[in-house]
């Protein structure tokens, strides 16, 4: 990356900064390949944060499918975490995984799992979820836009009607693996039976579920798999008790990435921690955060990190700099760590402050290999709690930053009255806000689609076509508060 003009006296944040065009030779979008180099399975530079209120298994698993790697929390029990790495290697791999509810259940149990949206839909079945549910046991697929405009109390069992739409892979044959083929298959199904999926199945029993835009999607996206080919999937662990020993029982659960997560990692704490794991040799790439400093990445790298968590205080749900005037402009922060970590052979995560495509381009500019996002993903259908709404109908999902009160009080509620009270004083951070969805786009893959497409083009700005060309040819000029206005869109009532 190069700055335009003089370098700046200044730190810098994402609104600070703008890409500049330069000749291309990127003809197409699609003749991008965002896949980072950091030795994580991913394929494009996203990564979900390990907050409660975001990634759980549900969207860990969804991420994973679009070449995303989704982190789940530390504040799970070891045997919490195998349990929902598990479940996450469970997943079908080329297809959705169906929620299913029973003909018992009614609409309004189904409005808290999936969003009243184009695309949305749950399967009724006779029986539980699980990965042997029969296609005789199906009742049928309801679209969420209907019902959202049926009784709430109304049962399930009652509204379906007719046959599911199902697509037997055995009547594609060959063709089940060509994406073009099973989207026209899916596309044709869902003309003649209606609907917004179709049920895939395989010898009469269920596979998974498709729709028209999913069915689109694998053929643009490569999924994030391990070894075995399942969903990839990382997990947190604190820097606190036995933290080496919690990272071999979740590396031997099938986590594919370990992340050695606190506020502060440029600790004591953090750096003993981080050697007993690393000295594991346990062959998983090693995340390490939160730094700011060049001095943190060769303190951590030293330690045993590959890659390098960035980001003090940018979080929407953080107040950090507000009431300890700690951080730094998150710009700067990873333009300076990712050129001491390329020294050394690691990599930088920029965490934190992405609010708009171009945010996560800036971050891929200065140099990070992928890009955490927490607070924008809390507001999915996918992220974990149930869908609720307020007095007009609009749906929503709480979050909150990770050292609030609300977090604190989950994540010590072994503690004594008194000891958790004392940890409770000291808290930091929003405990809860309304995360509302966006009718547009409801579900992270939604969000993935609109980050990736901006990023895409950021790149073929650039004229790169891989993300090492886009950390080198990447231009940056200075502007300022008007610049920035400048470059938003006009109210549609202007």
């Amino acid at each position: 990356m190069e700055f335009i003009g003089a370098q700046p006296s200044l730190d810098l944040t994402y609104s600070d900064v703008f890409l500049v065009p330069r000749r291309s030779a990127v003809a197409s979008r699609l003749a991008v390949d965002l896949a980072p180099t950091d030795g994580t399975p991913a394929t494009i530079p996203l990564v979900s944060a390990n907050m409660n209120s975001v990634t759980g298994p549900r969207l860990a698993a969804v991420l994973a499918r679009r070449g995303g790697i989704g982190v789940l929390p530390q504040d799970m029990s070891a045997d919490s975490l195998a349990e929902a790495i598990a479940w996450v290697k469970a997943q079908p791999v080329a297809f959705d995984s169906p929620i299913v509810l029973a003909p018992e259940q009614t609409a309004a149990d189904a409005l808290r799992l999936v969003p009243a949206a184009e695309g949305q839909s749950v399967v009724v079945a006779s029986r539980g979820r699980g990965s042997e549910l029969a296609v005789a046991d199906v009742h049928g697929v309801l679209s969420a836009t209907r019902l959202q405009v049926v009784p709430h109390d109304a049962k399930l069992g009652d509204l379906t009607l007719g046959a599911p739409p199902v697509l037997d892979l055995a009547e594609l044959g060959a063709d089940a693996g060509n994406p073009r083929a099973v989207f026209d298959a899916v596309d044709a199904l869902l003309g003649a039976a209606g609907g917004e999926a179709a049920v895939i199945a395989d010898s009469g029993v269920v596979r998974g579920t498709l729709s028209r835009r999913s069915a689109l999607r694998t053929s643009i996206y490569r999924p994030a798999l391990d070894a075995e080919g399942r969903l990839a999937v990382a997990v947190a662990v604190g820097i606190n008790g036995d933290a080496a020993g919690k990272a071999r029982v979740l590396a031997a659960a099938g986590a594919d990435v370990l992340v050695v997560d606190t506020a502060h990692g440029h600790q004591e704490t953090m750096i003993r921690a981080l050697g007993d794991i690393a000295a594991l040799n346990l062959g998983l790439p090693l995340v390490a955060g939160n730094i700011v400093t060049p001095d943190g990445v060769h303190d951590l790298v030293n330690a045993g990190a590959t890659i390098l968590k960035v980001g003090v205080g940018p979080g929407a749900m953080c107040t950090t700099r507000m009431m300890t005037a700690v951080g730094r402009p998150q710009f700067s922060a990873v333009l300076e760590t990712a050129q001491a970590a390329r020294q050394l052979g690691a990599h930088v995560w920029a965490d934190g402050g992405v609010r708009y495509p171009r945010d996560v381009a800036l971050a891929l500019a200065a140099g990070a290999g992928s890009v955490m996002i927490g607070s924008w993903f809390a507001g999915t259908a996918e992220s974990p709690g149930e869908l609720q709404s307020d007095p007009e109908g609009r749906q929503y999902k709480e979050s909150w930053g990770m050292a609030s009160t609300k977090a604190v009080k989950g994540r010590f509620s072994a503690l004594d009255a008194y000891e958790r009270a004392r940890k409770e004083l000291f808290a930091e951070g929003i405990s809860s806000s309304k995360i509302y969805l966006d009718p547009q786009r409801p579900s992270v893959e939604d969000l993935v689609d609109m980050i990736t497409s901006g990023v895409r083009s950021s790149f073929t700005y650039a004229g790169a076509a891989t993300l090492t060309e886009f950390h080198r040819n990447a231009r940056v000029g200075l502007q300022s508060a008007a610049g920035y206005e400048e470059g938003k869109a006009l109210p549609v009532s202007w």
